[in-house]
């Protein structure tokens, strides 16, 4: 969403709802929008349970919030920075990474990134089409695969393994960038043989396949892994429970990262503390609004994952609640 789009709907808003009879605090209200990632993904899940607890209070806070769909982690920092997001939804490895200005933000630390706090472990996930015979990663060599689209934190931890193993994209066949809404798709279509996916589970977008055409999840283990995990602190081991998904009854192992919620030191104060009030105020109801979120717990999402400062508007909540 730009700029002049967000400007435009917020004075559509306005004047529809003075036409409407509105009064002028209605008119007035302030509009913010959570980017996510792919409507399959589990990030669009949490944009829309963050919302929808967040509109349970917008005549007392005066704040409407609603989702955007993108193209993920590293689309929403940016977005973020150049203030088109309010607030969105990165994988713990790229919020480090913009903080620091490494990897695909190199040179470009951003100052302003504020954690409001991290969500639900992303394991990451390759699915493999069944016919491709695939039992280890390394199987793909020669395959056609989908390395995830630009822009996201998919792609970005997908380039960081194979540098690690020490290949190339032009070790595929074809290295597909498809979003991750399209790629259960194409696999169970017999266009690529295989993906990569970091994903809260259980994930629409590893169920469809998996049932559809009996997709096989294939373990992510080794040396480069373990090296991975060694040098980045916001790396960890994994695993998928056996049976979560059809036609995969044993478990798979893997790494991966936390979900987490950014900002920027920008968004006021009250903004992000009316967020972070409207989460965990009503925590048992949000933990309902999906199965990854199942297992969260709060003191734990003041802290893990999280390498941004954080705003003073959840600093704010976390003290009143004593987890600071």
């Amino acid at each position: 969403m730009t700029k002049k789009m967000l400007t435009g709907g917020l004075a559509a808003a306005g004047l529809m709802a003075l036409m409407a009879g509105g009064s002028p605090a209605v008119a007035q209200q302030k509009f913010v929008t959570i980017g996510t990632g792919g409507v399959t993904g589990v990030y669009y899940a949490v944009g829309g349970a963050v919302c929808r607890l967040m509109n349970k209070d917008r005549a007392t806070t005066g704040i409407r919030c609603s989702v955007e769909s993108t193209g993920g982690s590293v689309f929403n920092v940016n977005a973020i920075k150049s203030g088109e997001l309010d607030f969105g939804l990165t994988q713990s490895d790229v919020q480090f990474n913009a903080t620091k200005g490494e990897a695909q933000f190199k040179g470009k630390a951003d100052p302003d990134l504020r954690a409001v706090f991290s969500v639900h472990p992303e394991p990451f996930t390759v699915l493999s089409r069944k016919e491709a015979n695939i039992t280890k990663f390394e199987d793909f060599k020669g395959k056609r695969f989908n390395v995830g689209n630009p822009g996201s934190g998919t792609r970005a931890s997908m380039e960081e393994l194979l540098a690690k193993m020490g290949w190339k994209l032009s070790d595929f066949s074809l290295a597909a960038e498809l979003k991750a809404d399209e790629q259960g798709t194409a696999l169970c279509d017999n266009k690529v043989d295989g993906f990569f996916y970091g994903v809260g589970h259980p994930s629409a977008a590893i169920q469809d396949p998996t049932t559809s055409c009996g997709a096989k999840l294939v373990s992510l283990t080794g040396s480069a892994v373990d090296a991975l995990i060694k040098e980045h602190p916001y790396y960890a081991k994994a695993t998928i429970p056996g049976g979560m998904y059809a036609n995969n009854p044993n478990p798979t192992d893997t790494y991966g990262v936390l979900a987490t919620v950014v900002t920027s030191a920008k968004v006021p104060e009250a903004t992000v503390y009316a967020m972070t009030k409207a989460v965990f105020d009503n925590f048992d109801e949000f933990k309902k609004l999906h199965p990854a979120f199942a297992n969260l717990d709060p003191k734990k999402m003041v802290k893990d994952g999280l390498s941004a400062p954080l705003h003073p508007g959840a600093i704010k909540y976390f003290k009143e609640k004593g987890w600071m």
